[in-house]
């Protein structure tokens, strides 16, 4: 990749023999129809199955999840979110199947763009950029067809496409590899909680013997404020990121609080069981719960335990069509009892592979910026 690079003078990219050309003369529209309810394909792709910012569909769904009339993708096609196009939406198709309606099944002109370089123009700032502003609807802004077809844009010739097409397909590489890791990670991770919360687990006990649980309180609306005048407020999950709150929002009225270090778990609606660990004294809103470990219980002890048990936690929320879990019931939730030597054994492990997991999700994240970086340059 190193020598790619240094064959291409990003910074200084001469664009005086590149070309512009009309969208449909760079890719084609395919418009087959498929029935999920006839048909003998078995893979069903929709929105919700392709990342944002990401050209690798990686899970799938089948013709007995949907309905209605779906759109034919064959191998190598790219399908593109043409609802709410700003989630930047874009993915390599890469068995027969079909997918949403809400998409566009892009197929590229190997005459005018070289078809491995073609997923990458699609993530580029210029093609994303232009996609939202064409959208029309407010709720569910959609991109027609008709529209997008005429809009125009510059690209390499062809043997320069090839050159930059080897680039960025090194610098994914180098993503896919990371995540692999990641996914290893996961799975020692996975296995390791099984063994101590599971497999040797003999005692047990409830949260509420371990753990205060404090249950949170939405102060009034009117003392939200985005001037930090206040407590800084969670009322999640919109501050909660991968590890810890983010602060968006105060609250000059604050009514409970969360302490450093503490546990912090959503209790309210799709988010239930989702976990992030406190970095300050916030006010908690009614969704979150703060939980912190008392006696000879760590509370680094219940974080892994809880994060083990989070498919208990949504089976007790379930129940209604607006998931919610109350202080009894979460109070209630079985944990393995351990002592004070084995938690820091097990403290100590699931600590490690914690930490692997953030370092790698982190090079991740400077690899995609780095990617996103080398396409905004060349486009």
């Amino acid at each position: 990749m190193t020598e790619t690079m240094q064959a291409i003078d990003l910074k200084n990219l001469d664009k005086s023999n590149w070309k512009t050309y009309r969208f449909d003369e760079i890719a084609k529209n395919i418009s087959e129809r498929v029935d999920p309810n006839n048909t003998d394909l078995e893979v069903y792709i929709g929105l919700e199955h392709i990342d944002s910012d990401s050209i690798h569909i990686k899970r799938t769904g089948t013709p007995d999840d949907v309905d209605g009339q779906k759109l034919r993708c064959y191998p190598g096609d790219v399908i593109f979110g043409r609802r709410r196009a700003y989630q930047r939406k874009a993915a390599i198709a890469t068995m027969d199947g079909f997918c949403s309606a809400h998409s566009l099944v892009l197929r590229a002109n190997p005459e005018v763009i070289e078809p491995k370089l073609f997923p990458f123009f699609l993530h580029s700032d210029l093609f994303m950029h232009r996609a939202v502003d064409i959208s029309v609807g407010s709720l569910s802004p959609t991109i027609n067809w008709g529209t997008l077809k005429h809009q125009e844009f510059l690209l390499p010739p062809k043997d320069q496409q090839a050159q930059l097409a080897e680039l960025l397909w090194a610098m994914d590489d180098v993503i896919e590899k990371e995540y692999a890791l990641v996914d290893c990670i996961n799975k020692n991770f996975d296995s390791r909680c099984r063994q101590y919360f599971h497999n040797e687990a003999q005692q047990y006990m409830t949260l509420d013997d371990c753990a205060d649980v404090i249950m949170g309180q939405s102060p009034p609306g009117e003392s939200y404020n985005q001037i930090g005048e206040g407590a800084p407020l969670i009322n999640g999950p919109t501050e909660f990121t991968d590890r810890y709150p983010i602060k968006i929002q105060w609250t000059s009225k604050p009514t409970k609080f969360c302490e450093n270090k503490d546990i912090l778990l959503c209790v309210r609606g799709s988010t239930t069981g989702r976990i992030n660990l406190s970095n300050d004294t916030y006010c908690i809103g009614r969704g979150i719960a703060a939980i912190r470990g008392k006696g000879i219980f760590k509370t680094d002890f219940i974080e892994f335990a809880l994060r083990f048990n989070v498919g208990e936690i949504m089976r007790l929320a379930s129940g209604s069509t607006f998931p919610n879990i109350d202080s009894k019931t979460l109070k209630s939730i079985v944990l393995p009892k351990v002592n004070d030597e084995k938690q820091f054994q097990i403290i100590k492990c699931l600590k490690q592979l914690d930490s692997s997991r953030i370092n790698a999700l982190s090079k991740i994240e400077n690899s995609k910026s780095l990617q996103r970086s080398l396409i905004n340059q060349i486009f």
